[in-house]
């Protein structure tokens, strides 16, 4: 017998698109939850023109795929009378709304907390932005490069010589998604004591304020720049078959132990404490460099884990899918799409032991649940949405 999922009986409405949303409702849904995810008709959720295309294939693509198992699609035409109607139909009977809009589209829309909360005191709405709800950033459009730009995430570098660029994954929509879950939860909980529901808000830009709490305290109080990539010791260096990272910190003497692994002269002696080592932190790692540089990356890994250094080979995103661990901590899971035929998704990173991820509905096609929840809410001709 499956055991009960913790968020089995609570359903969302789920506005979201692209990424933050997407990926907070997806864990919902992981969770249990009934997702019903609102799509414009003929379009849907952005991400379905990923590669530009309105074939049936194109539309249902591995990137929209990833973020939203789990979840029920309906078309409604959120602008048309009807659609309101739709909309607030579906409030009367929710737990939860999500939407990753810029401030103020909600309301614009009429489906704000203000307005949701009389139709049903217990809503929770939950909204991830760009840059918070007030303020002067409030209206400009969020996006995880331009939040990783203004909240000091991409100034940073390991060295000074690098030039400045984009992380390469969605750090800030994850992030914030993740945020936004917990707001959720939270605010579930709350409801559980109260009976009332209340506004959940995060933004990409607080997320990665958030992410800095040390290196934000560090500078408010000493207003000196904390920089983890940037130890002297801790590094990435090329081998003869690749590369790999170390990270020479949380031991008593690291450098002696980095030279002992590299096999040269205990460079300690004369760099024996960290001020010293950051000085001379550019002919250290040329040290390291050319060492590195002359054998292989297993051979090196060997070397520097019978020192109890922390360190890592630097792998492409397919061998990391491939290793063994990911398949033992289930990180991976399959999926039969109807349009798509077999798809392997990442799983959820979050385990319970009582209630194990299950796929109960595979990514939607566009409106493929339209009718089954025009039925099973009992909406007439008049609450459908237009066209």
């Amino acid at each position: 017998m499956q055991n009960t999922l913790p968020l089995d009986g609570i359903r969302v409405i789920d506005f979201t698109q692209v990424m933050l949303g997407p990926c907070a409702t997806q864990m919902l849904a992981d969770f249990g939850a009934d997702v019903i995810k609102i799509e414009r008709p003929g379009a849907g959720d952005l991400s379905r023109s990923f590669y530009g295309e309105t074939s049936e294939e194109a539309m249902n693509n591995a990137v929209f795929a990833s973020l939203n198992r789990n979840k029920r699609s309906v078309e409604i035409d959120t602008k048309s009378p009807e659609g309101k109607q739709m909309v607030y139909a579906l409030v009367r009977e929710a737990d939860v709304v999500v939407d990753n809009f810029r401030a103020g589209v909600m309301d614009r829309l009429g489906f704000g907390y203000d307005e949701l909360k009389k139709i049903n005191p217990g809503i929770i709405c939950a909204s991830g932005t760009g840059f918070g709800e007030k303020g002067p950033y409030a209206h400009k459009g969020g996006q995880d490069v331009l939040a990783q730009a203004m909240s000091g995430v991409m100034e940073k570098t390991s060295d000074p010589s690098i030039p400045k660029s984009i992380y390469p994954t969605t750090l800030c929509d994850y992030t914030a998604g993740m945020h936004l879950v917990q707001g959720v939860l939270a605010a579930l909980l709350a409801r559980g004591k109260s009976g009332v529901g209340q506004k959940v808000s995060v933004s990409l830009y607080d997320s990665m304020i958030a992410m800095q709490m040390q290196e934000a305290a560090q500078w408010n109080k000493h207003r000196e720049v904390l920089n983890w990539a940037a130890m002297p010791l801790t590094g990435v260096f090329d081998t003869t078959d690749g590369a790999l990272v170390v990270v020479g910190a949380f031991k008593a003497n690291p450098l002696q132990d980095i030279c002992t692994a590299l096999e040269i002269d205990d460079l300690s002696t004369d760099y024996p404490n960290l001020s010293s080592q950051r000085k001379n932190k550019p002919f250290l790692q040329n040290i390291f460099r050319e060492r590195f540089a002359t054998n292989t990356t297993a051979y090196w890994l060997d070397r520097l884990e019978a020192q109890d250094l922390l360190c890592a080979p630097v792998r492409p995103l397919g061998e990391a899918l491939a290793d063994p661990q990911t398949e033992i901590n289930e990180m991976l899971i399959d999926i039969d799409h109807p349009v798509l035929g077999g798809l392997r998704l990442v799983g959820s990173p979050v385990h319970l032991s009582d209630a194990p991820l299950t796929v109960r509905h595979a990514p939607p096609r566009l409106g493929e649940h339209t009718e089954e929840v025009i039925k099973e809410f009992g909406l007439g001709e008049k609450e459908r949405a237009a066209g």
